[in-house]
């Protein structure tokens, strides 16, 4: 791949999302040591509003220690792309499915947590790189201070499933610093909800690609479920390498265990030695699932965690972020 023209795509990539951050509603906060930028939920005018992945808490940018961790990673936009988004995103799944997709017949409606009531088409099987037709977005509420941000999506689905779901980003100061996502979901419909949730985390640090000094290092040995397709990645005990630099279009995924029932396990680190970057992540649940996959532009581990909610109870759950920088060749 010609290096002129991946450096210009770049460029353009950092142009388009600085246009587009005064286009759409958006917040920052700051600790002084970490600031933020969020694209806000908004039906009518909000950055994303496919129906994939939960609308709160995309993040477009985070910097600290002069390094950038998020941005676009994504070639085409289009608010209503699946995949059109960027920052630790997050989607929520019942049976690989939507919340009552099952259940529903055509014409009906069903939940995707996080964005709204949706309209099942036909009683063909779900498609997760579909836009479903919103029937109801729900209420969105966002408060803010100057070290965090808190969404509340609350959402009456009239089918015996509804909730009131809050997710607060809080950055944190110490010799790593980080942000925490916290998770509050209260069922206040008369089924129970049982689903999985994981966050993607679309990484681009310092818009380094995906290649040789890219590792991402987890607490157990690695068992592959689904091995990787190619040779592009490769599995060394916990740790996940790579052979080559990946070129645009070129992409890996792979599945795996190795993982136990303890939360102890949700201890992922991902490192890129060329951009200097280092995150560290941690969850307060043990990992129900593990995905991987990786393109030029960014490399995601995603850990599923299972979650049920009675009617009338709720649940909460926690990510931890710590962000820490890596010597060249490490």
């Amino acid at each position: 791949m010609n290096l002129h023209f991946i450096q210009k795509l770049t460029v353009v990539f950092l142009s388009v999302a600085t246009l587009f951050a005064a286009d759409f509603p958006h917040a920052e906060i700051s600790n002084g040591v970490v600031t933020a930028k969020f694209y806000l939920p908004d039906p009518e005018k909000g950055y994303y509003r496919g129906t994939r992945f939960d609308w709160s808490g995309q993040i477009y940018s985070l910097k600290t220690g002069g390094n950038e961790y998020f941005g676009q990673w994504f070639p085409k936009y289009d608010p209503k792309l699946h995949d059109a988004i960027m920052g630790p995103v997050e989607e929520f799944k019942t049976n690989d499915a939507g919340l009552g997709y099952h259940e529903a017949k055509a014409g009906d409606t069903f939940i995707r947590i996080g964005v709204g009531t949706v309209r099942k088409p036909d009683d063909g099987p779900y498609k997760a790189f579909k836009t479903y037709d919103i029937v109801d977005s729900g209420k969105w509420t966002v408060r803010n201070g100057k070290d965090w941000i808190e969404f509340t999506h609350e959402l009456d689905g009239k089918n015996g499933y509804a909730y009131r779901y809050t997710k607060t980003v809080r950055l944190t100061k110490g010799e790593h610093p980080g942000m925490q996502i916290e998770h509050t979901l209260q069922n206040t419909g008369s089924k129970k909800i049982e689903t999985n949730q994981y966050n993607h985390n679309f990484f681009v640090m310092n818009q380094q690609p995906t290649g040789p000094a890219t590792r991402v290092i987890f607490p157990f040995e690695l068992k592959a479920v689904k091995p990787f397709p190619n040779d592009f990645a490769v599995v060394k005990g916990k740790e996940i390498h790579y052979s080559k630099e990946l070129e645009m279009k070129e992409s890996t995924y792979a599945e795996f265990e190795g993982f136990g029932s303890s939360a102890s396990d949700f201890d992922i680190r991902m490192e890129n030695a060329k951009a200097g970057t280092g995150v560290r992540i941690r969850g307060d649940q043990p990992i129900a699932k593990m995905v991987y996959w990786a393109i030029r532009s960014t490399f995601c581990p995603e850990p599923y965690i299972n979650i049920a909610v009675e009617s009338g109870k709720s649940s909460s759950w926690k990510y931890t972020y710590d962000f820490y920088p890596v010597q060249s060749g490490k």
